[in-house]
C-alpha cells in the first residue's frame, strides 16, 4: 500500500513539473511574440540606447522588455562601483529615466556583467552593429555579455 502511495506520488508530481514547464515555455513563446509585436512602432535601436546611456556611465548590457505592459529599452551602465538602470523611450531613444540599482539580484548580474566587460575586446556597441552590419535586415533586440570558460563573449 506504501508503495502504491509513493508512485502515485511519483506520478502526481512528474505531471506537475512538467505542467509548470509547458507553461513556462508558453510563456516564454508569449512574451517573445507580444516583444515582436511590440517592437513594430519602436524607432530607436538598442546602438542608439548603447550611445545615449553613455553618459550615465559604461553600458554592459542592453535590452528591449515589456515592463508593466509597455515596451521600453533598458541600458545597464556601470561607473567606478555603481550600476545604473537607464530606460530610453522606444520610439525616441531619448533618456526617460536613470537609477541607481539596488536589487540584489541586479547587483549580483550587473557584477557579472561588468567582469564580462573587463575581458572583452570590443564594447558593447561595437559588437551590437558588427551583429547588425552581418545579418543584413536585421535588428537588435538585447546584448548582454558573459564570460564563458573565462572568455567574454555576448548574446
Amino acid at each position: 500500500m506504501k508503495s502504491r502511495a509513493v508512485r502515485l506520488l511519483s506520478v502526481v508530481a512528474a505531471i506537475s513539473f512538467w505542467s509548470v514547464a509547458a507553461t513556462l515555455a508558453r510563456a516564454e513563446e508569449s512574451d517573445s511574440a507580444a516583444l515582436a509585436a511590440a517592437m513594430k512602432s519602436a524607432t530607436a535601436t538598442l546602438q542608439g540606447g548603447l550611445r545615449v546611456s553613455e553618459a550615465q556611465g559604461t553600458p554592459i548590457s542592453a535590452k528591449f522588455e515589456i515592463e508593466n505592459g509597455k515596451l521600453q529599452l533598458s541600458i545597464y551602465t556601470m561607473k567606478g562601483s555603481d550600476f545604473m538602470e537607464v530606460v530610453a523611450d522606444p520610439k525616441t531613444g531619448a533618456i526617460a529615466k536613470a537609477e541607481k540599482i539596488t536589487d540584489a539580484d541586479d547587483l549580483k548580474e550587473g557584477a557579472s556583467q561588468k567582469a564580462a566587460i573587463a575581458k572583452a575586446k570590443v564594447p558593447l556597441l561595437t559588437a551590437t552593429e558588427t551583429a547588425v552590419n552581418a545579418n543584413a535586415g536585421s535588428r537588435a533586440v538585447s546584448i548582454v555579455p558573459e564570460l564563458k570558460n573565462g572568455q567574454a563573449t555576448a548574446r
